[in-house]
């Protein structure tokens, strides 16, 4: 199969996260929840499902992985789609490549949930976790082990970005340092109606249109609420970063997001923050889940793993 006849299939396939005004919101899910869910999961992953503070959640664990670390995975969906049955062949990739846990929460969705209760769900999966890793670190102390902090990542995608980075920026500073590193994959970083971008009709990628980002920020906030940090992220300011962990952000060259994570490196690392975006020439948002017919899918994943474990020989 040609380059360009690959290209064209992984579109396709990712253009089912693509929202218009005539979409029936079930018939979207159901959509999603058809193109990316496989049957058996790659790298022998095991799957539990879980429970955390009401929150469903699935518990993946690649055949090997370290004990000290583990990754909070918030989907995405454009903020009304998404599931774990959507994203757990995504997940288990991932979690193979980076050697940990990783917990993919099944939160409340909108319109029927709209903002904030995406970031709550979030936030009550974290505390549970928090505590269950600093629990089991005091028993090794106090067993006379050497007890090690909990390293967590936090990873999302596009609108799934928000949500993160909305309940890292509500989190307070101090439980903010357990957490290692932000992970992001084409991250919806502004969706306030002061982004012309989104306003307009004209404009978008392969994957998105400016009308179907705004549709689906229409239906997940206010406009106020779209105007804060905790839903378009790049507005937060520098108080409201303190104690940041280190991001990564991995993109696509033909994303119309692409400005604000410029933006939002510059903002970060002129703090001081440890920032990277990683930017992926002529590939389209969300390329790293168009496995099936691209190699830079692969080798996008496999990157972030060796950026992760990059420490755990020493």
């Amino acid at each position: 199969m040609s380059l360009q006849k690959e290209r064209q299939n992984a579109i396709k396939r990712l253009r089912t996260f693509l929202f218009t005004s005539k979409t029936d919101i079930q018939q979207y899910r159901r959509r999603i929840d058809e193109a990316f869910s496989e049957t058996f999961l790659p790298n022998r992953v095991e799957l539990e499902e879980r429970t955390f503070d009401g929150v469903a959640c699935d518990v993946i664990r690649p055949e090997m992985y370290s004990t000290d670390r583990l990754m909070i995975y918030v989907h995405g969906g454009s903020f009304i789609a998404g599931s774990r049955l959507a994203y757990r062949s995504f997940v288990s990739s991932l979690a193979n490549a980076c050697s940990c846990v990783a917990i993919v929460p099944e939160f409340r969705l909108a319109p029927a949930f709209p903002f904030p209760f995406s970031v709550n769900d979030i936030q009550s999966v974290f505390r549970c976790v928090y505590t269950e890793r600093m629990q089991k670190a005091f028993a090794v102390e106090e067993e006379g082990g050497d007890a090690r902090m909990p390293e967590i990542l936090i990873a999302a995608d596009t609108s799934g970005a928000s949500i993160a980075l909305g309940f890292l920026l509500n989190l307070k500073a101090k439980f903010r340092k357990a957490i290692k590193r932000v992970i992001l994959f084409s991250p919806w970083l502004d969706i306030s109606e002061d982004n012309s971008k989104i306003m307009t009709r004209r404009g978008g990628d392969d994957v998105f249109t400016s009308e179907s980002v705004r549709l689906c920020a229409e239906n997940y906030a206010t406009p106020e609420k779209r105007n804060t940090p905790l839903v378009s992220p790049l507005l937060a300011t520098e108080e409201q970063f303190e104690a940041f962990p280190e991001v990564y952000m991995q993109m696509g060259g033909r994303e119309m997001f692409l400005d604000e994570a410029r933006e939002f490196e510059g903002k970060l690392s002129s703090m001081g923050i440890g920032c990277t975006l990683d930017v992926w020439k002529d590939m389209m948002p969300l390329f790293q889940m168009a496995d099936d017919s691209l190699a830079e899918s692969h080798l996008a994943v496999e990157k972030i793993g060796r950026m992760v474990t990059a420490r755990d020989d020493e």
